[in-house]
C-alpha cells in the first residue's frame, strides 16, 4: 500500500504544479486589473497587495469627447459580430456540409480541397483585398462589413466540421424517412441536424470565439471609436512610450469572461462534436 500511496501523492503533487504554473499567469493579469496603479509591477507575487476596482470603472463608464458611452459600443458590436458571423457562418456551412457529405456532383472534391487551401493563409494576407472590396461597397467602419469579412473566414472551417460530423450519421435514417414520404429538406431540418446538435454547438463555438477574438482585421477596417469591438478597443491602452497596464488588464478579462462562460455551459457537447467527426463509419 505505501508505494501505491506514495504514487498517488506523487501524481497529485505534479497536477498541483501544473495547474499552479498554468494559473500563474492569469492570476498576474488579475493582479494587474485590481492594481490601482497602471505601472507594470516586477514584483513576482501574483497577489495584489491593494485590491481597488477603479480600472474597471474606468473601462465600464469610458467615454469619447461627443459624451458617448464607449463600452456599451464596444461590447454592443463585439456581440452583433460575432453573433451574426456565427448565424450566418453555421447556416451556410451546414447546407454546403450537406450537400458536400451526401450528394456527387462535378467539382465535389476540388471544392473540399479549395476550402481546405484557403484556411493555410493567415487574415493579414487578404487584408489589402477585402480592405479594397469593402470601399467599394461603402461598408468600410461598419458592422455590415465585419461581419461579411468573418463570415467568409468561418464558413470554410465550419464546412470541413460539419462535413466530417454528418459522413457518421448513418444513411439508413434517410432512407427511412425517405420510405415514410419525407423530402430532402424534411429529413435535412428534422433527422440530420438533430443528429448533428454536438457537432452544431462546436462549430458555432469556434465561429463565434473567432469573431470575438479577432483583432487585426478589425483594426484595419474599422476607424470610428464608437465602431471598434472590444479587442480593438483595448489597443487605445496602448500607446507609443507607455501603456496603461491596470485598464489594459481589465478589459483582458472582461473580454475573457464570455468566452469562458460558453465554454462551461457548452463543454457537455464539445468532446463529441470534436471527436465524432474524426472518423468515418
Amino acid at each position: 500500500m505505501k508505494p501505491k500511496l506514495m504514487k498517488i501523492i506523487g501524481w497529485n503533487l505534479l497536477m498541483i504544479a501544473a495547474c499552479a504554473i498554468t494559473l500563474y499567469p492569469v492570476l498576474w493579469v488579475i493582479k494587474m486589473a485590481l492594481t490601482p496603479s497602471q505601472a507594470f509591477s516586477l514584483s513576482p507575487n501574483p497577489f495584489p497587495d491593494t485590491v481597488s476596482l477603479s480600472n474597471f470603472k474606468d473601462l465600464f463608464f469610458a467615454k469619447d469627447l461627443a459624451g458617448n458611452w464607449l463600452f456599451g459600443h464596444w461590447l454592443f458590436n463585439s456581440v452583433v459580430v460575432s453573433v451574426a458571423t456565427t448565424a450566418l457562418g453555421v447556416t451556410f456551412a451546414t447546407t454546403a456540409a450537406y450537400a458536400f457529405s451526401r450528394f456527387v456532383f462535378p467539382g465535389r472534391k476540388i471544392g473540399m480541397t479549395l476550402f481546405l487551401v484557403t484556411q493555410m493563409f493567415p487574415g493579414v494576407v487578404m487584408a489589402i483585398p477585402l480592405y479594397l472590396l469593402l470601399d467599394t461597397m461603402g461598408l468600410l467602419d461598419s458592422m455590415v462589413g465585419l461581419t461579411l469579412v468573418y463570415s467568409t473566414t468561418a464558413v470554410p472551417f465550419c464546412v470541413w466540421m460539419m462535413k466530417g460530423y454528418f459522413d457518421t450519421i448513418p444513411k439508413d435514417l434517410e432512407e427511412a424517412a425517405i420510405m415514410d414520404g419525407a423530402g430532402r429538406w424534411t429529413i435535412f431540418a428534422k433527422v440530420i441536424l438533430p443528429l448533428a446538435r454536438p457537432a452544431l454547438v462546436v462549430t458555432a463555438l469556434f465561429s463565434f470565439m473567432t469573431a470575438w477574438n479577432e483583432f487585426i482585421l478589425a483594426a484595419t477596417f474599422l476607424s470610428n471609436e464608437t465602431s471598434f469591438t472590444l479587442p480593438v478597443a483595448l489597443q487605445r491602452y496602448v500607446g507609443d512610450y507607455s501603456t496603461e497596464w491596470g485598464r489594459f488588464a481589465a478589459g483582458a478579462i472582461v473580454v475573457s469572461v464570455p468566452v469562458m462562460a460558453l465554454f462551461f455551459a457548452l463543454q457537455r457537447h464539445l468532446v463529441g462534436g470534436l471527436t465524432a467527426g474524426g472518423v468515418k463509419g
